[in-house]
């Protein structure tokens, strides 16, 4: 799809570096279709639009949060399917809202054996 430059575009540089990816984790989504194609320039190249940059943003997230590729293709096939999706949108992102809940509760739980034993070097340096 050919685009017109009237809006500010980004490059795939511009768009990997705003949203902190390498050009080459862009393209490799585009490549496992979690990214729609995006507009081309007349020169064939490609240009990300702001909505673009909102949809890798919310990549990342699902991503940084441990959210499985799978999983992540799956709301991308449903998103582009509309708003009869919906249901199996909210579904998958409870699914996964509760695998995050369950993880950063085991975080803390790490912290407090961390804080335990930052406690007690601490001690162990005053007694010295």
């Amino acid at each position: 799809m050919d685009i017109t430059i009237r809006e500010a575009t980004l490059t795939v540089g511009e768009a990997a570096e705003r949203v902190g990816l390498t050009t080459y984790t862009l393209r490799w989504y585009e490549q496992e279709g979690l990214v729609a194609p995006v507009g081309r320039d007349s020169a064939g190249r490609r240009r990300y639009t702001e909505r673009d940059v909102d949809w890798l943003f919310l990549l990342t997230r699902l991503r940084r949060t441990g959210m499985p590729v799978r999983d992540m293709r799956r709301y991308a096939e449903l998103a582009r399917q509309g708003d009869a999706t919906l249901a199996a949108r909210r579904a998958l992102f409870e699914a996964h809202r509760a695998r995050v809940l369950s993880r950063m509760a085991e975080l803390e739980e790490d912290l407090k054996v961390l804080n335990y034993k930052i406690d007690n070097y601490r001690r162990a340096e005053e007694c010295r």
